[in-house]
């Protein structure tokens, strides 16, 4: 079996260069395509290192924008804190501002309780003082107008006093006018009461014309003069308290020098 035997070391002896020239040719498949992807990577990373520089300078770029906008941020950050503190520092005027205020406005609301306290108390008085003058006032006007009604009746006995002096110089002008007749002049006496007669009739008719108002219905008629018998008698005016009591004390004195006169002579037919 010798030429099997050799024919096995032969084969054996190319096995060998086979796998030497199989390996070669993978190890040069594999080196070409560590080359191939070797490039391939190569040009990735070209294109990959051109974008990691343009982001670099993008981002450079980009941090310039950044610290500009820091800047900014520092600058308006500076401005607000400034802004802050001067808010801060109204924020405490004002408080104060309103705490006087408050202050003040209860010292005020407080004073304003004692005004209305004070206003109601003398609202109170004034009302009292009200009433009481009221009363005192409805009280003086019934004492003025009994007073008043005592005055119109005196005025009224004074008018009946008067209007009989009258009646009593008309009668008394009568005897005169019939004494005239039987006797050329009269005693000393007759004219001294015809003169007194005639200032009394002056003195009325003075009264009369300085007295302004209108007329009461108590307000009596004047006797008529000696030479006017069947003429109608002029209204007197209302007197005064006064002038009442001259005018009383005159016609008392008159009717008593009447009677003594009207004594002397015969009643008249």
């Amino acid at each position: 079996m010798p030429g099997g035997k050799g024919e096995r070391e032969r084969s054996l002896q190319n096995e060998p260069e086979a796998l030497s020239a199989q390996l070669c040719q993978q190890e040069q498949q594999r080196v070409h395509l560590v080359v191939e992807e070797s490039s391939r990577d190569a040009a990735l990373l070209g294109l990959q290192l051109e974008q990691v520089n343009s982001e670099l300078l993008h981002l450079q770029s980009s941090e310039v924008q950044l610290e500009g906008l820091v800047e900014e941020l520092y600058t308006e950050a500076l401005q607000r804190a400034a802004l802050t503190d001067g808010l801060h520092a109204q924020r405490n005027s004002k408080i104060w501002e309103l705490e006087a205020l408050q202050c003040h406005y209860g010292a005020s609301t407080q004073e304003l309780e004692e005004l209305r306290s004070a206003h109601q108390r003398k609202w109170q008085e004034l009302q009292r003082e009200n009433e009481k003058l009221c009363s005192a006032y409805q009280r003086k006007v019934q004492e003025l107008q009994r007073e008043n009604e005592g005055s119109l009746r005196k005025l009224q006995e004074t008018a009946e006093q008067f209007e009989w002096l009258c009646e009593q110089q008309r009668y008394w002008m009568c005897c005169v006018k019939r004494q005239r007749n039987g006797h050329n002049c009269l005693s000393e006496e007759k004219v001294a009461l015809l003169q007194l007669v005639n200032w009394l009739e002056k003195e009325v008719e003075e009264l009369r014309w300085s007295k302004q108002g209108s007329e009461s219905p108590t307000q009596i008629l004047c006797c008529p003069r000696e030479d006017t018998d069947s003429q109608h008698c002029d209204r007197i005016p209302s007197w005064k308290s006064d002038e009442m009591a001259d005018l009383q004390t005159q016609v008392d004195k008159w009717r008593g020098l009447y009677e003594d006169f009207f004594s002397q002579f015969p009643p008249h037919q």
